[in-house]
């Protein structure tokens, strides 16, 4: 078995150990719990709130994607070029405002829950898909293009067949940016009462215990690199078969 896979193997195990059986770890965070206080977050069970901070992070990233992506084919278009300036700009505002605002600003209107991080989330995401699709769907080989013109492909067809499956490796890289962006980004949507691993970095830090802010934080990381590892080798296996 190749080292990489043993890494992958190791990190995964760990990820599924301290989300399943968080006490075999109580030795190990318990020099960073205070005295006498607890050592491991048992107030939610830590399957849970993992669920619930994948789907979050996932309904955002699977909403920005569609918009962002849509947009791109957009202003890719010559009917649709003028438009470019105007949706990089409404892009780029999701991420002038911190996320921390947009919660403020959509507790309001939308109540405390998983909606506004939803909402805060989704707004982060945008730009990098955005970037990514426009980026890919304007750097299509020439020569390429000519040929799909030439074999009578409408425009539609085009886009389907050669346009969209060339320029995906580019597109996915701006998705995984926004997935790893947004798994870190979840963990505020507990500030406003959204079940993320957040609760547990949250109440850490209420009650002083490091240990608590260390096992969030540990799962969260682990998350990432598993996430963006699998996404970095659907991306190579995309660009070989593009260059085949």
């Amino acid at each position: 078995m190749r080292p990489a896979m043993v890494l992958r193997l190791t990190v995964l195990v760990l990820l599924l150990a301290l989300v399943l059986r968080p006490d075999w770890f109580a030795s190990v965070f318990a020099p960073l719990a205070p005295a006498g206080g607890p050592v491991i977050y048992t107030r939610n069970s830590l399957l849970s709130l993992s669920l619930n901070h994948l789907g979050l992070v996932l309904a955002a990233a699977g909403a920005a994607t569609v918009i962002a992506v849509s947009l791109a084919i957009l202003v890719t278009r010559p009917a649709g070029v003028a438009f470019r300036p105007l949706a990089r700009s409404i892009a780029n505002m999701g991420q002038t405002f911190p996320p921390v605002a947009v919660l403020a600003l959509a507790v309001p209107a939308m109540g405390f829950g998983s909606a506004p991080t939803l909402v805060a989330l989704f707004l982060y995401g945008l730009l990098p898909i955005l970037e990514n699709a426009i980026t890919g769907l304007t750097n299509l080989p020439r020569a390429t293009m000519e040929a799909a013109r030439g074999i009578g492909l409408s425009r539609w067809q085009r886009l389907v067949r050669v346009e969209l499956p060339l320029a995906m490796p580019v597109i996915l890289t701006g998705i995984r940016l926004s997935v790893v962006i947004a798994l870190g980004t979840a963990t505020i949507g507990s500030t406003v009462a959204a079940h993320t691993l957040g609760e547990v970095i949250i109440a850490g830090l209420l009650t002083n215990n490091t240990a608590f802010v260390l096992q969030g934080g540990l799962i969260v990381g682990l998350f990432a690199v598993l996430i963006y590892d699998a996404m970095v080798q659907i991306e190579t296996r995309l660009a070989r078969r593009m260059r085949i």
